[in-house]
């Protein structure tokens, strides 16, 4: 994705040093954040510098390798640290995939190698970023010329190391020419899809328009939405989906007006571990999320406002999950399944 004309990853490392974009400070300015060490990067993950399933995991996988490299050939620092980046965020499937993936790179043979587990971080971010863009490919193949598409939360390149889950079909489809307009959720209460979604739109020259999370009911029964595309941040093995609070309320909605709803996702997003919804742990997070918003003050810095009763506390939980037989398909970047085809896809 290119921003003022410079392509970005979301998240990269260079020497030992792990660089991110950090989202909290979009779409009101665009800053590239240095995470010296791995204490550093498991912040930037807690604090969503960076959030989304594949630029998780990305980053998880960086995270794992700065280990190794601080390590000075101490397996147990390098375990430790691998339990506090497993903590950082405990519903992305990604984050537990890579750092897994690193782990056992740096560890093969019972030799600690740095060499190994920095390539193999590396390798997991270069893959990342072309499932993404397969998953574009194949979803622009549901897409039609005129389509009207509802999304949530920010499953953009912003969400992955390149080119997005759920919005790579929609920017593959602009650029093949078909005219699409994007109805993006605001996504209470970070609004990841009235900052985060929108503004790359706008930096795609996508037709797009923020509504309100409770207005999406309202334009499908006006006929106003042809088909719902979200992202996921684990999806179980029985096809299960876990993602941003409130796209559990899109698939029902979708599924009483006869409207498809699909869920973008590169398969290492999938738990086949996990058998159902029922058990992916929910990630509960604080309650000023809830009660304040950030915006730019008159001087054009950033400042929490509180939007709530002061009197009132607020229950944050990040994440619902939509039960398989309300999703129509799961687009990844070796097709699209039906939930129930998922384990034909286990390695």
């Amino acid at each position: 994705m290119k921003v003022n004309g410079k392509h970005y990853r979301t998240v990269w490392m260079q020497g030992s040093t792990v660089y991110l974009i950090e989202q909290n400070l979009l779409p009101f300015e665009f800053r590239i954040f240095e995470s010296k060490d791995y204490h550093d990067t498991c912040k930037a993950i807690t604090t969503m510098i960076v959030r989304g399933a594949g630029a998780i995991g990305a980053t998880a996988g960086f995270a794992m390798a700065q280990a190794f490299i601080e390590s000075g050939g101490d397996a147990g620092l390098i375990d430790k640290a691998r339990s506090e980046i497993e903590n950082t965020r405990p519903t992305a499937q990604n984050l537990f995939y890579a750092v897994e993936r690193v782990y056992h790179a740096g560890m093969a043979d019972g030799q600690i190698s740095v060499e190994a587990a920095i390539a193999e971080a590396r390798a997991i971010a270069d893959e990342d970023a072309e499932a993404c863009r397969k998953i574009g490919e194949l979803g622009n193949e549901l897409i039609k010329d005129g389509c009207n598409i509802e999304t949530h939360c920010n499953a953009g390149w912003l969400a992955f190391v390149d080119y997005g889950s759920a919005l790579s079909p929609v920017y593959a489809a602009h650029r093949s020419g078909k005219r699409v307009f994007v109805y993006a959720d605001e996504t209470r209460p970070r609004g990841q899809g009235a900052r985060l979604t929108a503004w790359e739109l706008e930096n795609e020259n996508v037709p797009h328009v923020i509504i309100a999370d409770n207005a999406g009911a309202h334009l499908m029964s006006q006929g106003k939405i042809d088909m719902v595309i979200v992202g996921s941040d684990r999806i179980a093995a029985n096809g299960d989906v876990a993602n941003k609070i409130g796209t559990l309320e899109k698939a029902i909605a979708a599924q009483y007006y006869g409207i498809p709803f699909y869920v973008a996702a590169p398969v290492s997003t999938i738990d086949f571990n996990c058998p159902s919804g029922a058990d992916i742990p929910i990630e509960r997070r604080h309650q000023d999320e809830v009660l304040y918003q950030c915006g730019p003050g008159s001087d054009g810095r950033l400042q929490n406002v509180r939007v709530a009763s002061p009197g009132s506390q607020a229950l944050n939980p990040a994440f619902d999950v939509t039960p398989a037989a309300l999703v129509k398909g799961i687009i990844t970047e070796q097709g699209i399944f039906h939930p129930d085809e998922l384990t034909s896809l286990r390695g």
